[in-house]
């Protein structure tokens, strides 16, 4: 049985994150493979305990000092993998991509799944944002290949020969009956804008609020996520709620956040920068109406033009939800057939062996 060490993700299952969602989903299919997952101890919940039967667990303690914990994690990641030499190594992101020359010269095959451009985030510093310009090149020259779940963004990069796109993924959704979720907050089930995301600035949750206070149709706005690092961004959005519309439900999974997909008016993803939003997939597996930015990682997936709006403008998102919420009431339908999790896991598993054959460790 290969080995495949994993780095770059905070860890799973029961930790926020759609890098974390999108490990959980892939690497619980590759049942052949012992997938060792690389988890920072800061952000380990209950569920994180959960047994899965190919999935072993390395846990080191991690700050959530930003710019700072991923680095450390990493590094203490790499040291381990470079004493137990797994089949692969697989990174998510391009901030941890920086050690990708150390595991090479080690002869380790590696796997960069490239997910966003971390740069164009808001919270990180000038200097930061150039070190993580330093990581991506490092990244991409010295990964034997890299995943893009964003098409765009591998043509940005220039497409280079070792290159795959291979999106995000969604598994078959139903609907809930129950509404025991909502009658905890207070939410009136579908009377309610639903986004879902951490609080952070990338994800623009400031412009639905803002359009929602302008809007008297909008009754209530539910917000499915919880800050990272600190509550700045949350006390933010706080004070911009004038009208007490906005719901913070924390971050919420399972039961409780199909309950809120089931029940929600329509759906809206104000972000500034995406990768390849799973959320968004979530949302139409449930045929919720959507309003969404118009970032290249929302064009993935083709819907209507009256579905996008132009990202940040306050004027033309109000107008979107106001012509939404003036339509009748009711369930789209979508095309997700190439968004199958089994799928993009085989394609995944493909990749690792390009590398090891591409690094001349190719085992049988």
């Amino acid at each position: 049985m290969k080995t495949v060490a994993v780095i770059g993700t905070r860890g799973f299952p029961g930790i926020q994150g759609g890098v974390e969602a999108h490990s959980y989903h892939i690497y619980t299919r590759m049942q052949d493979v012992l997938v060792r997952v690389y988890r920072r101890k800061a952000y380990l919940t209950e569920q994180s305990s959960q047994n899965l039967p190919n999935i072993e667990y390395v846990d080191f303690p991690s700050t959530r000092v930003k710019g700072f914990e991923a680095v450390w994690h990493t590094l203490l990641s790499v040291l381990h993998i470079l004493f137990h030499r797994p089949d692969v190594v697989h990174i998510h992101n391009i901030g941890p991509g920086m050690f990708a020359p150390l595991l090479r010269l080690a002869g380790l095959p590696v796997v960069l799944t490239y997910h966003s451009p971390n740069y164009e985030h808001a919270k990180w510093s000038t200097p930061a944002r150039w070190l993580l310009r330093q990581c991506e090149k490092i990244s991409l020259h010295y990964s034997n290949r890299v995943i893009f779940v964003n098409k765009y963004q591998m043509e940005k990069c220039g497409a280079l020969d070792k290159s795959v796109f291979i999106p995000n993924g969604i598994d078959p959704v139903t609907r809930s009956e129950s509404n025991t979720f909502l009658e905890k907050h207070g939410i009136t089930v579908g009377a309610y804008l639903l986004a879902v995301g951490r609080l952070t600035p990338e994800k623009g949750f400031e412009y639905l609020v803002e359009a929602a206070n302008r809007l008297p149709q909008v009754k209530q706005v539910v917000i499915a996520g919880a800050s990272d690092h600190d509550d700045t961004y949350c006390k933010v959005l706080d004070r911009l709620d004038t009208g007490n519309k906005v719901v913070f439900t924390g971050f919420t999974t399972g039961e409780d956040l199909r309950q809120l997909y089931s029940h929600a008016r329509a759906f809206v993803l104000p972000s500034v920068n995406e990768g390849f939003p799973m959320v968004l997939l979530e949302a139409m597996a449930f045929g919720l109406p959507i309003v969404c930015s118009d970032i290249p990682g929302t064009r993935q997936v083709e819907l209507p033009e009256q579905d996008y709006f132009t990202v940040g403008d306050v004027d033309v998102l109000s107008s979107s939800l106001s012509h939404l919420l003036s339509s009748p009431a009711g369930a789209q339908h979508y095309d997700l057939t190439p968004y199958n999790w089994d799928h993009i896991a085989t394609l995944t598993r493909q990749q690792y062996q390009l590398a090891m054959s591409s690094s001349g460790k190719n085992r049988h």
